[in-house]
């Protein structure tokens, strides 16, 4: 049997999560973040999920994903079709999960080279 090791291109990927704190490659945020495998946005307005709105998911279709994961911090609540709707509209898929879920799923993708974005709420 022959091992390969896998490395994962992704200029940023996520070493660490718990409510209040992810940590991106050696940097430790303690506010929502979107993350793509060549982009890091660090001053994401939602703090909590309730206060996500469409206008703050605009901001994904300049990064031009095929798929987000929207993690809605340390617990899972979908919040209404209509805040990602355009998304979807444009080809996006996305899935809804909580951060810590979104966050190995992010991992997992990037590493296999998926064009995948990643809004992540840290509460």
């Amino acid at each position: 049997m022959s091992l390969v090791l896998d490395e994962n291109q992704a200029n940023y990927q996520v070493r660490a999560y718990r409510p209040g704190f992810i940590q991106i490659n050696a940097t430790t945020y303690t506010k929502s973040v979107i993350i793509s495998p060549h982009q890091l946005i660090t001053d994401w307005p939602p703090q909590a999920i309730t206060m996500l709105s469409a206008e703050h998911l605009h901001l994904i279709l300049t990064l031009k994903p095929t798929l987000l994961l929207i993690g809605t911090g340390a617990k899972l609540q979908f919040p209404a079709i209509e805040t990602y709707g355009e998304l979807l509209n444009h080809g996006i898929g996305v899935e809804i999960m909580d951060t810590s879920a979104a966050s190995r799923t992010y991992n997992i993708l990037t590493a296999e080279d998926r064009n995948v974005a990643a809004a992540l709420i840290i509460t």
